[in-house]
C-alpha cells in the first residue's frame, strides 16, 4: 500500500493568484510544508502566514503544485523563465492544476524527465471555494502517485474525482468548462433581461434555482467573485474563452471535424461581448 505524503516534504504552489493562493493557504492550514511562489509580488498581507519562495527554491519541493494561468506560463515555469525542469535538480512530481488544452499536456509529459511524475489535477468552484477548501478536484495520472497525494486534495476540495490515466482529469475539466461557459453566458443575459422588463434579477434567480433554469453559475452567483466582470483577456471571463478553446481541442478532434459550428463561435463571441 502507498503511503500517503509527508507532511514534511516540501511543497510549492506556483500561480499564487485568486485561486492558487487560497489553495497554498488551505495546505499550509492543514499542517503541510508548502510555500507559494508567483511572478508578481505578493504583499505581506495578502500572503497572512503562508510563506512565500523564490524561484530558485522550485527546484527543492518534491511537489510542485502549477496553478499558472495558459500553455505559456506553464512553459515559462517548466523550461523558460523559472526553467524547473531544465536544471539538475527538479521537483519529482508536477501536478498541473491549470485548465490547459489535454493535447499540449501529453507534450508536457514528453518534454519531462523521464523520472518526473505528472498529474493533471484541474479544479473546479470559483475563489471561494478554494478559500473553504471545497473545490472539485478532477484527476489524471498513476494510481500510486495519486493515493500518495490524496491527502493533498482532500485539504483543498471536498470532491475528488479520479478520472483515469494521465490527461483523462484535464479532458473531464475542459468538457465540464464548455457547459459551465454556456451557462455564464445564458445568465448573464437573462439577467439582464430581467432587470429591462421590470423583474428583479435577485428574484429570477431564486426562481431558476429552484426549476429547470438551475445552474451552478446562477445558484452561486452573490459567492462568485467574478460573477458580474466584463470581459478582459486578464480576468476570469478571459480565462472562459481560454477554457472554451481548450474544449474544442478535444471535440473537434473526437469529432475529426476542420471546423468549429455555429454555436462554439457565438460561444466564443458572446464571452467577449460580457
Amino acid at each position: 500500500m502507498t503511503s500517503p505524503l509527508s507532511k514534511n516534504a516540501p511543497v510549492v504552489v506556483a500561480g499564487c493568484g485568486s485561486m492558487g493562493l487560497p489553495m497554498a493557504k488551505r495546505l499550509h492550514l492543514a499542517g503541510f510544508k508548502v510555500s507559494g511562489f508567483d511572478i508578481r509580488a505578493i504583499t505581506a498581507e495578502e500572503a497572512g502566514s503562508l510563506p512565500l519562495c523564490h524561484a530558485s527554491a522550485l527546484c527543492e519541493c518534491e511537489v510542485l503544485i502549477s496553478v499558472v494561468r495558459d500553455v505559456k506560463e506553464t512553459q515559462d515555469l517548466c523550461f523558460a523563465t523559472q526553467n524547473v525542469y531544465g536544471t539538475k535538480r527538479f521537483p519529482p512530481i508536477l501536478v498541473v492544476c491549470s485548465t490547459l488544452p489535454p493535447s499540449y499536456l501529453h507534450d508536457l509529459s514528453q518534454d519531462l524527465p523521464a523520472s518526473v511524475t505528472l498529474i493533471d489535477a484541474p479544479m473546479s468552484g470559483a475563489p471561494a471555494a478554494a478559500r473553504a477548501g471545497d473545490l472539485t478536484f478532477m484527476l489524471g495520472g498513476e494510481r500510486d502517485c495519486l493515493d500518495r497525494l490524496e491527502p493533498l486534495f482532500s485539504a483543498m476540495g471536498s470532491q475528488i474525482v479520479r478520472a483515469g490515466e494521465m490527461g483523462a482529469g484535464m479532458t473531464l475539466k475542459v468538457l465540464n468548462n464548455y457547459v459551465a461557459a454556456s451557462s455564464v453566458v445564458a445568465v448573464r443575459r437573462v439577467l439582464q433581461a430581467a432587470g429591462n422588463v421590470g423583474i428583479e434579477p435577485s428574484f429570477l434567480r431564486e426562481v431558476m434555482s429552484k426549476s429547470s433554469g438551475s445552474t451552478w453559475f446562477g445558484n452561486q452567483f452573490e459567492k462568485i467573485d467574478w460573477a458580474e466582470e466584463g470581459y478582459s483577456v486578464s480576468n476570469t471571463i478571459g480565462i472562459l474563452e481560454k477554457d472554451v478553446e481548450c474544449a474544442l481541442d478535444v471535440m473537434l478532434a473526437k469529432e475529426n471535424a476542420e471546423h468549429r459550428d455555429e454555436f462554439d463561435c457565438a460561444l466564443l463571441s458572446a464571452l467577449k461581448r460580457l
